[in-house]
């Protein structure tokens, strides 16, 4: 069987994350779902890295990225650069050349490998005898995208590596990536026009020919001669397996959809079986396509999402729930009558996003609570899904689309480096050409980086509402309530001071081996014992990345001027939820379809059990008056008394107050945004009147961050001569919320959190 030349040991990973050997890290930003020309993008791959990392010319510049276009193919070649700016020696301009420049213009079609496809992997026809060819993702990942990245990485000596938006079998995307075998901030042999890389990414290019939807090739990747046969499963039975391909053809028609999904939790058998510590598998916009269809390629039912986690806890570890495309007249691209399921029009999950965030995550109580409320070992992270800019061109400020990896949505992930000399032979990278000596300066790995995604100790967050998080549970000795006759409470004075420092720092909470427990972990205590918990947010004064100068229009409704670029964090909710043990594929509240038509009746009792936790809940509030303020720095503490069972915490944020009109309800939760959905304009509600003192003429690119009045492209209605309204990328600036990953609480000889370490 041939299988991709780097693999990794297995010994690193899962036991890796024990409190008591970890290494230090910090938290990291990036994100993990973007594309290029070389899928439906716009832009090449040398201005999306720029654009996603620079932190001069582009101060939302992140700490690692990662791209990630969509599985299939493409014919356009996105190493060539738009302009002479971008040139570099080994990708240097071509006058007339630029990244909408087919294969067939660039590299030739006799260079583009595999056959034409064919929906039951029967075609001979090689695609380099066509005129117009375009080239699979394993190829272009394989010899042209990865290049690119390694090369990229060293000249900025920033962590920039290759993933995929998988178009998902029997589903719609994923976010995903094995990272076997690519190396970051080391340069291999550079000659004008040419690279010659370190690393590869042969793994990521296999599993993208033997388990992408979109890609329908035959050839075993050629010279690669792959074979997609998955340790443990005989498939030699199935037919939709075809041995002259090495892989599954699930077929159409009645069934796709169920074969598909069998297919894809195959995938991550593959990934478990060969990459267990160098791959993860987040589903993207989960809610989208609508719920899953057993005839057909729509979303993900939580019955789903369980499968994924349950084959490879190690790779299927969350979700995308905060789905980019933020600025589109449908916010995430998510809709109601989006979808046709059977002949049938049926919304996107949810109708439509709740503050920018999908409902699985965004209501209390519903598909994420229901996955924590098992204890399992998943975690919610956030995209940008860069395309373009919608009517804008690339480089102007506004959008009616999409916003740049890190402009608006960023993940904060705690990535801690490897202390061990020799530690990179086990993934495949111990080459003389990069040996490195535990640097303290050194730039973080990509198995780092997927360890930190691994870990759950991560948060996400919009329009940089907060950009420092420490949240930490203890009970512990040392943080007894030493003096509460007298008013105080010294342990917690302790705990606060200990999180506000790790805060400032950008770290983890040092506790000096106290029993304590921060996101993505578990805290083990006695039925009865008390839970200390601080939490430290900063609240970074300044401005944001937002162009708009002029007072949030959503907050004007309630009489408050707070400029779009300089939000506040308006409160904290912690969430919280009692753990009931994993449920069994057998049991009939496994599966359950979130409900339809959910914008018009969003009611908890119509949804399945199986879907749902009904113990979750807003446990606590804090705000001006129960925090304290340390300049940008809000700091609280509170404490679970006597606790009797198994449970976690989780935390969210905005800058929105409770009873906003058309953005929060009396409980502070976000409502649907379809209020300010540009797509029918009849049903936007906040008006946007503030008047621009400079006009800014059609056709220019706008490169500032001064408008201070409403922007043309805000939607009108009645059309052309109507009231403004909020809508597009002034929608989003003007509704923030940041979501933390949950701290677990584990009762001995009580639930088992069994998902976490």
């Amino acid at each position: 069987m041939a299988t991709a030349s780097a693999t990794d040991s297995g010994r690193h990973g899962w036991d890796g994350w024990d409190k008591g050997s970890r290494s230090k890290g910090r938290y990291e930003t990036g994100d993990f779902h973007n594309h290029t020309t070389c899928s439906d993008g716009s832009i090449s791959m040398e201005k999306l890295v720029k654009k996603s990392t620079d932190k001069r010319d582009t101060p939302w510049g992140l700490d690692w990225f990662v791209q990630a276009g969509h599985g299939g193919s493409g014919n356009r070649n996105c190493t060539l650069v738009e302009d002479a700016s971008l040139s570099t020696p080994a990708y240097p301009y071509v006058e007339g050349r630029g990244p909408t420049t087919t294969w067939a213009n660039s590299i030739g079609a006799a260079a583009v490998k595999g056959n034409t496809g064919s929906s039951d992997g029967s075609s001979t026809t090689p695609l380099a005898s066509q005129a117009n060819p375009s080239m699979w993702r394993w190829q272009s990942i394989q010899s042209i995208q990865y290049p690119v990245t390694e090369y990229l990485s060293a000249k900025k000596n920033v962590p920039v590596f290759m993933g995929l938006e998988s178009v998902v079998a029997g589903h719609e995307h994923t976010s995903m990536s094995v990272v076997s075998g690519q190396v970051v901030g080391k340069s291999g042999d550079v000659s004008p026009g040419s690279y010659v890389p370190v690393g590869d990414a042969n793994a990521l290019a296999q599993w993208s020919y033997c388990f992408d939807r979109g890609d329908t090739d035959n050839s075993r990747g050629g010279s690669n001669n792959w074979d997609c046969s998955v340790p443990g499963i005989d498939n030699s039975s199935n037919p939709d397996w075809k041995p002259n391909a090495a892989k599954l053809f699930p077929a159409g028609g009645p069934g796709s959809g169920v074969r598909g999904h069998q297919k894809t939790v195959q995938a991550l058998e593959w990934m478990k079986a060969y990459h267990p510590n160098t791959s993860y598998y987040v589903p993207a916009h989960l809610e989208r396509a609508g719920p899953f269809n057993p005839d057909g390629n729509n979303g993900f039912n939580i019955e789903h999402l369980r499968n994924f986690n349950n084959a490879a806890p190690k790779v299927a570890f969350g979700f995308e729930s905060q789905p980019g495309h933020g600025a589109s007249d449908n916010r995430g691209e998510y809709s109601p009558d989006r979808n046709s399921i059977g002949g049938v029009r049926v919304d996107s999950v949810g109708g439509t996003t709740w503050g920018g965030t999908g409902v699985y995550a965004a209501q209390v109580g519903g598909v994420w609570d229901a996955l924590l409320g098992e204890g399992r070992n998943w975690w919610f992270f956030a995209s940008s899904d860069w395309h373009n800019r919608g009517s804008f061109a690339p480089d102007d400020r506004r959008s009616t689309q999409d916003f740049y990896p890190g402009e608006y949505q960023r993940d904060f992930v705690m990535v801690r480096q490897d202390s061990r000399d020799n530690r990179d032979k086990d993934y495949g990278w111990h080459n003389a050409r990069w040996n490195h000596h535990d640097d303290k300066d050194r730039i973080s790995k990509p198995h780092e980086i997927v360890d930190g995604l691994r870990s759950g100790n991560s948060f996400a967050a919009s329009g940089q509402l907060i950009d420092r998080l420490a949240f930490v549970a203890c009970s512990d000795w040392r943080f007894k309530d030493y003096d509460r006759r007298h008013g105080r409470d010294n342990g917690a004075d302790m705990l606060e001071a200990i999180a506000l420092e790790a805060a400032k720092n950008g770290t983890d909470v040092d506790v000096g081996g106290a029993n304590c427990a921060g996101m993505g972990e578990k805290l083990k205590v006695d039925k009865g014992d008390d839970v200390l918990v601080a939490i430290v947010v900063r609240d970074p004064s300044g401005t944001n990345y937002s162009p708009y100068t002029f007072a949030n229009p959503s907050l004007l409704q309630i009489s408050k001027t707070q400029p779009l670029n300089k939000p506040v964090l308006d409160h904290l909710d912690v969430i919280g939820g009692l753990v009931s043990g994993m449920k069994k594929p057998s049991s009939p509240d496994y599966a359950g379809q979130w409900p339809d038509n959910w914008v018009d009746n969003p009611d908890m009792n119509s949804v399945p059990a199986g879907a749902k936790n009904t113990t979750a809940g807003i446990l606590k509030t804090f705000g001006n008056g129960t925090w304290t303020s340390k300049g940008e720095y809000k700091v609280a503490s509170f404490r679970v008394s006597g606790v009797k069972a198994s449970q976690y915490l989780r935390l969210r944020g905005t800058n929105l107050p409770a009873s906003v009109p058309y953005e929060t309800d009396a409980n502070g939760n976000p409502l649907a945004d379809i209020y300010t959905n540009a797509s029918n304009a009849s049903k936007l509600r906040i008006p946007c009147t503030a008047k621009m003192s400079t006009t800014i003429p059609a056709d220019t690119v706008y490169t500032g961050a001064s408008i201070d009045g409403c922007p043309e492209h805000m939607e009108r209605f009645p059309a052309v001569t109507g009231q403004q309204y909020v809508s597009y990328d002034v929608a989003a600036w003007a509704d923030l919320w940041f979501y933390s990953n949950p701290v677990f609480i584990e009762v001995k000889n009580g639930i088992r959190v069994a998902g976490v370490k």
